[in-house]
């Protein structure tokens, strides 16, 4: 099997078309036409885990955090980005990385952090807005099943939990074929008039090639009419950061006691404990100070980000309270994520998780 097998998968699954704009996710380094060895997952890829993947003769790392993030304008010893990867290179091992878009989607970091704290009936904090569009066709009625089914298959019409929606209405459309056409009904050079099923779908933007291309090969007519619209609606699949709630309020001193057992933690950060219970919980892996006001929005009541800096505790303002409980800390569980991806899938190689891979910050 190829690395690129894999990373066309990871690509399927994590949808790096949903990064934000300064991050660097997909495949970042490396020869995707080698065959693969071996996966080692982590959230960083520092020296440790460069020769934990050695050791374990694994040709690829899926990492959280990027190793090119911020621009490399050359690969030479002089940095530390620099010396990574010529050792990768040297040592033929393939990077790929998912990072905002791993925690932008409803089932990503955010989600499994909510898992392992029990959190429960969760959603995204700050749905993506302008990635949906709808989809308007017309089809002759006795095609309009055949038409509805292809786009379905091809994505369209899921909304929420539910899929294969759309809303039909019946109408007679005309028009009249021109020289050289080959019309599936009527006659060349003469008026014609077809009772035709209007069909509309939702659908994601990223798929709207495939989903015309597909609407052309089930469309009897040769020349299909559709329109594509785009749609205020936020996508609540996809955004930042993650509310749920814990079965039963809890007491706060004892949540945050949770909270460092769950995910093993030294010390937490916190802003005044203003709230004497906890049941409504939001949390961003990673820095998610910007979070803040959606969270006392969304009657949160406390916040678990990490990268909170001083005056960000401030703007608490006794409203909810937050909680910084460190970046790698909050991530930890992307690694998990990555595994749990690539065995339901493949079997044919080792897919092992970075045991090498403690993150950057240590407490005294």
């Amino acid at each position: 099997m190829k690395i690129k097998e894999l990373v066309e998968y990871l690509n399927h699954r994590f949808l790096p078309v949903y990064q934000e704009d300064y991050d660097n996710a997909g495949f970042l380094l490396g020869d995707d036409g080698c065959e693969l060895s071996g996966v080692l997952c982590t959230v960083d890829v520092t020296p440790a885990v460069v020769d934990e993947a050695v050791a374990l003769h694994a040709n690829l790392i899926v990492s959280h955090h990027p190793l090119i993030f911020g621009g490399l304008k050359r690969i030479t010893p002089s940095s530390a980005t620099g010396r990574l990867a010529l050792r990768l290179l040297q040592q033929g091992i393939a990077v790929y990385a998912a990072h905002t878009n791993l925690d932008n989607l409803d089932w990503g970091v955010n989600a499994i952090l909510a898992e392992k704290l029990g959190l429960a009936d969760g959603r995204i904090l700050r749905p993506v807005a302008g990635v949906l569009r709808k989809l308007v066709t017309y089809v002759p009625t006795d095609h309009a099943d055949h038409v509805r089914q292809a786009l379905f298959q091809a994505g369209a019409g899921a909304i929420g939990a539910y899929d294969c929606c759309s809303f039909n209405s019946q109408g007679l459309g005309s028009f009249r074929a021109g020289q050289g056409c080959n019309p599936f009904c009527g006659t060349v050079g003469q008026l014609h008039h077809e009772p035709e099923t209007r069909i509309e779908v939702v659908y994601e933007q990223r798929i709207e090639r495939q989903l015309l291309n597909r609407l052309r090969e089930a469309h009897p007519y040769e020349e299909p009419a559709f329109d594509c619209l785009p749609l205020a609606n936020d996508f609540q699949r996809v955004g930042a950061g993650w509310v749920a709630s814990l079965p039963q309020p809890l007491d706060v001193s004892q949540f945050l006691q949770l909270v460092k057992s769950r995910l093993h933690l030294p010390v937490v950060r916190t802003s005044a404990l203003c709230r004497p219970l906890v049941q409504r919980v939001a949390l961003c892996g990673g820095s998610g100070s910007f979070l803040i006001h959606d969270a006392v929005a969304a009657g949160a009541d406390i916040l678990l980000t990490a990268d909170l800096k001083y005056h960000d505790f401030q703007a608490a303002d006794d409203r909810i309270v937050l909680a910084d409980i460190g970046h790698f800390e909050s991530e930890q569980f992307a690694k998990e994520l990555f595994y749990r991806v690539i065995s339901e899938k493949f079997s044919t190689f080792a897919c092992q998780i970075s045991e090498a891979d403690k993150g950057y910050v240590y407490y005294i």
